[in-house]
């Protein structure tokens, strides 16, 4: 054995716990600030998130983001509702907020819509056209629905008018039909939304009226 090897054979072992090297610091997080402490508490809190959500927002989301439980976030929600509508005593307010299949949301109270739909519009017209209405009706009814299709029960071809409620936002692409790969559209959240609608369950009782789309398969080459 060298005098090298000897020297490192009487060295003493290494403390691993003393010689390990030192974690690295986690970085840090802000604080969660409770806003029951903040001004006008959970329900200021809860009404300022909403007041910059730019769709329904559900309760459990709240909830999560502000650090509250789930019943304290849904009671606030309820009673601020009461309250924007008048129900706990005060003025009823130029807003609600009301709870839709996907969450709250505050809008623009409906006994002034006739006002708002005043300035909104200034002037323009707000209405679809008729074959604008009359396609939607087709695409809400018998949806999943391609154009080819649309356009068969509406005798004419409807891309002009598929690119405007596209545009508006109340239809959009949901996937592709298996069979011939055309795009299949439906209605949107916003469309429920315009309709005052939870859900397509409460439209009108009109699909009897329109055709079944199995006598129009075959016509998805108007989508071309």
């Amino acid at each position: 054995m060298t005098v090298e090897e000897q020297a490192l054979a009487d060295a003493p072992a290494p403390d691993t716990e003393a010689d390990a090297a030192p974690a690295p610091a986690a970085p840090d997080e802000p604080a969660l600030v409770d806003v029951h402490t903040l001004p006008g508490g959970a329900h200021a809190a809860i009404e300022a998130v909403l007041m910059v959500a730019d769709a329904p927002i559900g309760a459990d989301r709240i909830a999560a983001a502000l650090n509250l439980t789930q019943d304290e976030t849904d009671d606030v929600l309820h009673e601020l509702a009461d309250e924007y509508a008048g129900h706990l005593g005060g003025r009823p307010r130029g807003f609600e907020l009301r709870r839709t299949v996907d969450g709250w949301r505050i809008y623009s109270s409906s006994a002034h819509a006739d006002p708002v739909g005043r300035f909104v519009l200034d002037g323009q017209s707000a209405k679809l056209s008729q074959a604008a209405l009359e396609t939607l009706a087709v695409v809400a009814y018998r949806q999943p629905v391609t154009r080819g299709q649309v356009s068969a029960v509406r005798g004419v071809n409807v891309d002009g008018v598929v690119r405007t409620l596209l545009t508006r936002g109340l239809i959009a692409e949901i996937g592709q039909d298996p069979s011939s790969g055309a795009v299949l559209f439906g209605t949107t959240g916003y469309f429920l939304e315009r309709m005052d609608l939870s859900s397509l369950d409460e439209l009108p009782p009109l699909a009897p009226h329109l055709p079944d789309l199995d006598t129009i398969e075959g016509l998805d080459g108007l989508d071309s």
